[in-house]
């Protein structure tokens, strides 16, 4: 197995010298210039505290990124949006406070295999902003947290299991015109090219 790549960005010197030592000791992990952040499968991120400006700095690091990836390491509080963290790419989370090496290497890990890190303090906060976005935002809307309605996954199940429109009409107890409405309406929503691009993405999403 291919060594995971590593990226390190930290203001303080002595917190950046540290980190690339051990990464340069870890069999597991490989280090990557900070200049080539493109090529690195996880960017290690070193910072006192995660403000508003955090995700815009994140955002600028995620440049020319197809798939960015960070594990942050804060040494005070966190005070910025999980949910926009997340879309900046941030993966992981370690409290300074709890860094150890064999913590941090675990943590570099998951992130490169595709897994996140959060500590059960923030894991709560984010279970609550997506209550929250789910009950204020969504639901009003009659929307699900992967952006179509509970009928337009129903719909594009059974296009994944060869239904044809007269089919899922049947099965559905809706006219065909209202079945093609629904299929319409929600890729033109998503921007999605036909139903075979909404059957992929209902399976990304983990729906169908």
């Amino acid at each position: 197995m291919s060594p995971i790549s590593v990226a390190v960005h930290a203001a303080d010197p002595l917190t950046r010298l540290g980190l690339v030592g051990h990464i340069r000791s870890e069999s597991r992990l490989s280090l990557v210039a900070t200049a080539q952040l493109q090529e690195a499968d996880v960017v290690v991120v070193a910072l006192d505290t995660v403000v508003v400006a955090t995700l815009d700095m994140l955002r600028q690091l995620s440049a020319g990124m197809t798939d960015p990836r960070f594990l942050v390491i804060i040494a005070d509080q966190w005070q910025a949006d999980l949910y926009a963290a997340l879309e900046r790419g941030v993966r992981a989370v370690m409290w300074r406070s709890e860094f150890t090496p064999a913590a941090f290497t675990s943590s570099v890990v998951s992130v490169g295999e595709g897994r996140g890190d959060f500590s059960p303090e923030l894991q709560g906060k984010l279970f609550d902003q997506v209550l929250r976005t789910n009950r204020d935002v969504l639901a009003p809307h009659g929307l699900t947290a992967s952006g179509l309605t509970p009928r337009e996954i129903d719909v594009l199940r059974l296009v994944s299991e060869g239904c044809d429109l007269e089919e899922i009409a049947q099965k559905l107890s809706y006219s065909e015109r209202t079945v093609k409405n629904v299929l319409y309406n929600l890729m033109k929503r998503l921007n999605l090219r036909n139903r075979t691009h909404a059957v992929a993405y209902a399976v990304r999403c983990g729906l169908i």
